[in-house]
């Protein structure tokens, strides 16, 4: 079973910047797929994006594309999101996922494995 823990998060203002670290404790961390997701309050959780297991794929949702990059260091069985020009809609709890599809996968449903979540503010 693979736990995750996110770290990161913060107040930041609008226009700037955060990278959200995503750690896994399980070994075979590089034969997962990882997703991003955030939930605001009120509002489904949804996709934010996704990672193949090498680093060689990714994909965005549209309201992040351009700002957002993911990137993963399988030696160090950690996962970041990098995410710039923030705005106060992108605040909302992170979270990561693990999940064992080879495809890209934006559905919740098709992650086995989560950690807590990260708090994101933007302030405006």
């Amino acid at each position: 079973q693979v736990q995750l823990v996110e770290s990161g998060g913060g107040l930041v203002q609008a226009g700037g910047a955060l990278r959200l670290a995503c750690s896994a404790s399980e070994r075979t961390y590089g034969s997962y797929a990882m997703g991003w997701f955030r939930q605001a309050p009120g509002k489904e959780r949804e996709v934010v994006g996704w990672i193949n297991r090498s680093g060689g794929a990714t994909y965005y949702a549209d309201s992040v594309k351009g700002r957002f990059t993911i990137s993963r260091d399988n030696a160090e069985n950690t996962m970041y999101l990098q995410m710039n020009t923030l705005n106060p809609e992108d605040a909302a709890v992170y979270y990561c996922a693990a999940s064992n599809s080879v495809l890209v996968v934006t559905g919740s449903s098709r992650y086995a494995y989560w950690g807590q979540g990260t708090q994101v503010t933007v302030s405006s």
